[in-house]
């Protein structure tokens, strides 16, 4: 390790678009480093348009980990994602110093960083189909009511569009009988497994970060999203698999049935990201530990250079 570097782990977290990966990668080539994907989705083979995975192009700058490690017809849970991340991050940490933990999925930073109570139970395939049916059946919001009859406050933290985490949480009470939110706070109380990580988070105004989500989204339909998303549909016949929850690809499949046109589809990609990107702005606020650094009109390189100085590198 760099004599001067006095943290063996760095997290850089935000929103969806802001630039993280980016970011991650200029700052690899100024201290070093390798670079840990803490991203939900980017952990399945073949979903790269939809995801944003980081192209050959930026794999080829920064030795990256914790992507395509998953099939995306079988079942990955956020436990394995941990027992893999820790197990990359100690190498890293041994090896070339910093782990740069990367990602907008907060539970999976979460996990990488903070490590998660495994002992909470895994899925129940059957369970979670019956309540994946049920919301088919009486929809998202009549499930999200069932969430706050048995867990008020996961049913307060919890969007109801953001269907995967309220079946998450009615799976925990059912299997259970405590609620998924007594687990996460006590789990919270944890000492972290890597206790000198130093958090980043980026963010920009709201009209730049918008602009950056519509990019974004143009940018995965022009470079193959419908075709993607045609495969995995293809491919992946059980709904209730996490690899089908996909932002972007959900939306993409309504538009394979033909229940509305492409233009609607990518108009409500946005839509919804944007409703996304509010909550992981939500989840990371929470987090006293994050250093905020405003990315508006800022090259990665700048963002990269800001992230150093605090180091005081």
């Amino acid at each position: 390790m760099n004599a001067t570097l006095r943290t063996s782990i760095i997290a850089i977290v935000g929103p969806t678009a802001v630039g993280k990966t980016a970011v991650a990668i200029e700052l690899s080539r100024l201290i070093g480093g390798e670079i840990i994907s803490a991203d939900s989705m980017a952990v399945y083979r073949g979903m790269d348009v939809g995801t944003a995975k980081p192209t050959p192009e930026e794999q080829a700058k920064a030795k990256f980990h914790l992507i395509d490690v998953a099939d995306p017809s079988a079942p990955f849970s956020v436990g394995e994602f941990q027992r893999l991340a820790h197990k990359a991050i100690d190498a890293v940490i041994e090896r070339n110093p910093p782990a740069i933990v990367v990602g907008g999925s907060g539970l999976y930073v979460r996990a990488a960083v903070d490590g998660l109570d495994t002992t909470i139970p895994p899925a129940d395939p059957d369970l979670r189909r019956r309540l994946l049916n049920e919301a088919t059946t009486h929809g998202v919001e009549w499930v999200h009511s069932r969430l706050a009859e048995i867990d008020p406050e996961s049913a307060e933290r919890i969007h109801p569009a953001n269907l995967k985490r309220v079946v998450r949480a009615i799976e925990i009470y059912e299997r259970t009988g405590i609620p998924a939110s007594v687990f996460f706070e006590k789990d919270s109380r944890r000492k972290p497994r890597y206790s000198d990580a130093r958090f980043f988070g980026l963010i920009a105004d709201r009209a730049e970060l918008y602009a950056r989500i519509d990019r974004r989204v143009d940018a995965m339909v022009d470079s193959g999203l419908v075709e993607e998303a045609t495969w995995l549909l293809e491919t992946v016949k059980n709904s209730s698999l996490p690899s089908m929850q996909g932002l972007g690809y959900k939306e993409i499949a309504g538009y394979i049935r033909g229940d509305y046109g492409l233009n609607e589809a990518v108009e409500l990609i946005k839509k919804n990201t944007r409703r996304f990107a509010k909550r992981q702005l939500t989840w990371f606020r929470a987090d006293a530990r994050v250093t905020w650094i405003d990315v508006t009109h800022r090259t990665a390189v700048e963002v990269s250079l800001s992230i150093k100085e605090t180091l005081n590198l």
